[in-house]
């Protein structure tokens, strides 16, 4: 991820640019900095390497919204003991001037499976390197014994009253990826203007502190506590307030298929199963453990679709199972699948999903509700770029909607606000497969909405309804939908610069376009300048950056259609719905007349 601020040039010999070629950071313990990224680079150096000594000190990683996201490697524009340490000596710092009560509160950090075996690297040696970086100025730390799903940090930061928290994963990245999360006293990710401030500070405390390398003293320290064992029970305790029909869950005869897709996930989800009373689902052996390499897939994102779920199609004919859960590796995400009556599986969109999960938890609202005034202190949001599907449903239904800008970040930190102002946040979702269904984690969490989307097919079930059948049942109560989305991926950043100002440049200095192909634009915003043409002003509501790319259609037909950048990966992706009322049921004239930007 980038932020707004430039990148900075490096020597490779430069001071916090180079531990590979300097033996002074050693420290008094006998710690030595990591000897594989210090081979790689004495190689480069003794070969005279300057382009490769250029990709690994030419410019150092940004410090975003995101955190940071990179492969795993040596040099200052990868991810490697360096760059952890010097990160977390900057938030450190950082948090030191935001909270008093640092030392009394502390933090939380956590970590996946990922491991690069070449450069040394791996989520668990990060997130102890970045715990004796807090330990070392006095600060308390909840670094959890073994891996974890994502949202078990954010839920530890607002269950413990922490400070800050951490959690060290690519999620589902490729796997010579990795990252660094972060989350703030309110258990949701970061926003402006602590990336910025984190930023400034890593800049300001690059020289690694004494004794930064030797994560073994953590190990006696006082100050460092394991919440594991906590949270494993708190969590599933606080998850089962979503659980409204166990009767059901334990009579059910649906069979569910379960794929943790080489990740974190497959404990988490047997036991959330057990929590609601259902019996476990069939795991994907050859996926059910972690694997840094991901070797049964491309890519290790559900997201993908039926490549990444040919393994959980085989089990579930195999065994009979109905019904695909699939999280991704650091188990925030999730994808569904549902066998059809003629045979096929339906792969449901992260918008098709959110519509489900979003009537199935308003149902069950209203129905255990004992107040029908309560519906005026009800929300559900749903970032930008997803289906309106939620906004429909409070339309008709009473409560409130709202969008934010994209990522959990922004309806985490949303959802947080109207929670301390007395609302219930119910659901929250984006199309790119992230759902909160609990208010215990102000993120997306693909465990909780695994054993909800069971429980929500197990109810169905009781009632004759496929998962599929009751998708038609809320569009046809609350309108079609009909979305497309995908993306392109592209490497060169000036490419897609060249790309955006094209659009903004249309026909003339500052022109858009006012069509697209046989449908007529009839509005525009952009959520990169802050023009918005449906306002009086001409100026976005939302929150703009210049940092990231976004420009959202709006057509004369009722279809919407945005392209934006990616900022995690190097993708343009592009989002386009077209809604009907309630009682349309054109549904091929809709599919006919969707926008596919290509």
């Amino acid at each position: 991820p980038r932020s707004s601020r430039s990148q900075r040039r490096f020597s490779p010999l430069s001071r916090g640019g180079g531990h590979a070629a300097s033996p002074r950071f050693s420290t008094a313990a006998g710690a030595w900095p990591n000897p594989k990224t210090y081979a790689i680079v004495k190689q480069l150096l003794a070969e005279g390497n300057a382009g490769e000594l250029q990709k690994y000190f030419g410019s150092r990683m940004e410090f975003g919204t995101a955190g940071l996201r990179a492969a795993m490697g040596a040099g200052i524009s990868h991810m490697n003991d360096l760059t952890i340490i010097q990160t977390t000596q900057g938030f450190c710092r950082y948090l030191e001037k935001n909270f008093s009560d640092l030392k009394k509160r502390g933090v939380v950090i956590g970590f996946d499976a990922r491991a690069h075996l070449s450069s040394g690297g791996s989520s668990k040696r990060f997130a102890r390197l970045a715990a004796n970086t807090f330990i070392s100025q006095g600060v308390p730390v909840y670094l959890f014994s073994d891996i974890i799903p994502t949202p078990f940090v954010p839920y530890t930061v607002t269950h413990l009253k922490l400070c800050a928290g951490i959690m060290v994963t690519a999620s589902h990245n490729p796997k010579q990826d990795n990252g660094y999360k972060v989350y703030w006293e309110n258990g949701a990710q970061i926003i402006s203007p602590h990336d910025k401030g984190i930023s400034q500070a890593i800049e300001e405390n690059q020289e690694p502190w004494p004794q930064a390398w030797d994560d073994k003293l953590i190990d006696s320290s006082p100050l460092l506590h394991d919440p594991y064992a906590m949270v494993n029970k708190e969590y599933f305790k606080d998850i089962q307030k979503q659980c409204f029909y166990r009767n059901i869950n334990k009579e059910t005869n649906l069979k569910f298929v379960h794929t943790s897709v080489h990740g974190v996930g497959h404990k988490f989800v047997q036991l959330a199963f057990k929590a609601f009373d259902l019996s476990p689902p069939f795991a994907v052996p050859e996926q059910k453990d972690p694997d840094p390499d991901f070797p049964t897939v491309k890519y290790p994102n559900p997201e993908e679709g039926k490549g990444v779920l040919t393994l959980s199609f085989a089990l579930a004919e195999k065994d009979g199972a109905r019904i695909i859960l699939a999280n991704d590796p650091d188990a925030d995400r999730l994808a569904v699948a549902e066998k059809q009556e003629s045979g096929e599986w339906k792969v449901f969109s992260g918008n098709e999903l959110g519509a489900l999960l979003g009537w199935w938890i308003f149902t069950c609202w209203k129905n255990n509700s004992r107040d029908t005034r309560a519906i005026k202190d009800v929300y559900m949001l749903s970032s930008t770029v997803s289906s309106k599907i939620l906004r429909a449903i409070a339309l008709k239904e009473g409560f409130h909607f709202e969008e934010t800008l994209t990522g959990f970040k922004w309806m985490g930190n949303r959802a947080k606000q109207l929670m301390d102002q007395g609302k219930a946040v119910l659901f929250a979702f984006e199309e790119a497969i992230g759902y909160m269904c609990c208010p215990a984690v102000l993120d997306k969490d693909g465990v909780s909405a695994a054993v909800i989307t069971a429980e929500m097919a197990s109810f169905l079930a009781t009632r004759n309804l496929s998962l599929s059948q009751q998708l038609k049942a809320v569009y046809d109560e609350y309108g079609f939908h009909i979305t497309k989305a995908s993306y392109f991926i592209c490497h060169d950043p000036k490419v897609i610069q060249q790309l955006f100002d094209n659009l903004r440049n249309f026909d003339g200095k500052n022109t858009y376009p006012k069509s697209c192909g046989r449908f007529k634009v009839s509005g525009i915003r952009d959520l990169t300048t802050g023009y918005d043409s449906s306002q009086p002003d001409q100026k976005a509501i939302l929150p703009t950056s210049k940092s990231s790319q976004m420009i959202t259609f709006t057509f004369a037909n009722g279809g919407v259609a945005t392209m934006r950048t990616s900022g995690t990966e190097p993708k343009i992706k592009y989002y386009s719905e077209l809604c009907a009322p309630p009682g349309n049921s054109e549904i091929r004239a809709l599919h006919d007349k969707i926008i596919l930007l290509k």
